[in-house]
């Protein structure tokens, strides 16, 4: 998706809820940190939004949600999550990045840090998560060092956290290092 199609989405979001903030969790929370990102690293058609300040309010976003008319006429929507959805290392809620000013009404767009946003997607291990947070190693904007720190603060098993540690330490392997020369290992 583009950052205009993100404007839309939180447009319709604020007319549907009346609220003016939203956190966008899944992989378009990318456009907080890194607006200007090409289509193939962000290329999911729906936005996970949750209303931050009333999250009751984020089912009525059903009303653009998959198979509505907004889904229909514009080819993206809104996936409904709340704050159990993803498994996030404690204090993500100070890390939010804003979404930068676009053309949304007034309405804020609050965006998971890419580490955070890495993080849940270790966890869910769907190939799809893994595929993208290796895609985000092999660019080098993820850190290595602040992966494995996050995933210390993260509410998993011991099994879990394991598996976790080996697939990261697979994506930032010496031939995924496309950093320009520094190694995010580093950073």
């Amino acid at each position: 998706m583009k950052k205009r199609e993100i404007d839309h989405v939180l447009r319709a979001a604020g007319r549907i809820t009346g609220e003016k903030q939203f956190i966008i969790i899944g992989s378009q929370a990318l456009h907080g940190k890194y607006p200007d990102l090409p289509d193939d690293i962000v290329k999911s058609v729906e936005v996970d939004l949750l209303a931050s300040n009333k999250p009751d309010r984020t089912e009525w976003l059903g009303a653009i949600g998959v198979y509505s008319p907004f889904h229909e006429s514009y080819g993206y929507y809104v996936d409904l999550v709340d704050d159990k959805t993803a498994v996030l290392p404690k204090g993500w809620k100070g890390r939010l990045v804003n979404l930068s000013p676009g053309d949304t009404d007034g309405v804020k767009g609050l965006c998971l840090e890419p580490h955070d946003l890495a993080i849940a997607k270790y966890v869910a291990c769907r190939e799809k998560d893994l595929i993208f947070t290796r895609e985000l190693a092999r660019r080098g904007l993820l850190s290595e060092a602040t992966l494995l720190s996050l995933l210390d603060q993260t509410p998993v098993d011991e099994d879990a956290r394991e598996r976790i540690r080996g697939q990261i330490g697979r994506d930032f392997s010496a031939g995924n290092d496309h950093s320009g020369g520094k190694s995010t290992r580093e950073q």
